[in-house]
């Protein structure tokens, strides 16, 4: 079901015109009637320079795209674009300054007139606005287990990450269990608090905080017992596992239960 997920968002114009900007070079270069006509001097075959910005970009783009926690190809293929429409731009102002600058100019045309689809969907999130609402919530309902998730919108890894917590919001919401976001990047107080780091180059976001009673019980990523922050895959099965969601559901549901059935016990008296 993934798989064809995929395939139905790869279908949207953001995507293919983005994957066409990103092959663009090669595709131009080794084509050897497109090839012809913009270069008519040059061997269409990829010199050492070119071959050595290609190879940069595929290690950089495996590098960034781990760290980013890409786990579909949709999130590879968003957490890649950047960098190799970068190299692409290179490439061609390398080739010849005439044809770089048109091309940086559409790049930046696309940024405008595509922009990223967001996640479209059911889900259940409170969008905490601050520190203290947060705190608050804690404070005056310790009935509701909440799984809070710190973020900040403009960190890739939250991007991927994004329409999964929305997925299990939708799958796992009840009244006394909730979903929430607090975007650290707008409220740094929160991150302070929860010690988590907000940097460009934080491996904590996103973090993910299980408050139980009022309290934290869990949160990944996590510290090891030497202070070692352990990596964790932010994808839907390695979150439903790592805080057990199914049996925290139940749990809840069974209190829900409960509740209901003692209220109408003590209507009938």
């Amino acid at each position: 079901m993934s798989f064809k997920s995929d395939l139905r968002q790869l279908l949207k114009p953001y995507y293919w015109f983005n994957i066409l900007l990103s092959i663009s070079y090669v595709t131009c270069k080794r084509t050897a009637v497109i090839c012809n006509s913009l270069f008519p001097d040059v061997d269409c075959e990829l010199d050492s320079r070119e071959t050595e910005i290609l190879f940069f970009l595929v290690i950089v783009v495996m590098l960034r795209t781990r760290k980013a926690g890409s786990v579909t190809m949709v999130n590879y293929l968003s957490s890649s674009f950047v960098y190799t429409k970068i190299a692409n731009l290179i490439l061609w102002l390398y080739a010849d300054v005439r044809y770089g600058l048109p091309y940086g100019a559409l790049i930046i045309f696309t940024a405008l007139l595509l922009p990223e689809p967001s996640y479209i969907g059911p889900e259940h999130i409170t969008y905490f606005r601050g520190l203290h609402s947060l705190d608050e919530e804690l404070k005056n309902h310790k009935n509701i287990t909440w799984l809070v998730c710190l973020y900040a919108a403009w960190h890739p890894a939250c991007v991927n990450f994004a329409p999964v917590y929305s997925e299990l919001s939708a799958s796992y919401g009840l009244q006394n269990l909730k979903f929430a976001k607090l975007d650290v990047g707008r409220y740094p107080e929160a991150a302070a608090k929860y010690r988590v780091q907000d940097g460009p180059t934080s491996r904590q976001l996103p973090t993910l905080i299980l408050f139980a009673e009022g309290q934290e019980r869990m949160r990944r990523p996590h510290p090891d017992h030497n202070g070692k922050l352990q990596k964790f895959l932010f994808s839907k099965d390695n979150v439903k596992a790592a805080f057990d969601l199914d049996g925290l559901y139940e749990e809840c549901t069974a209190k829900l239960a409960a509740i209901k059935l003692m209220k109408k016990t003590e209507k009938t008296e």
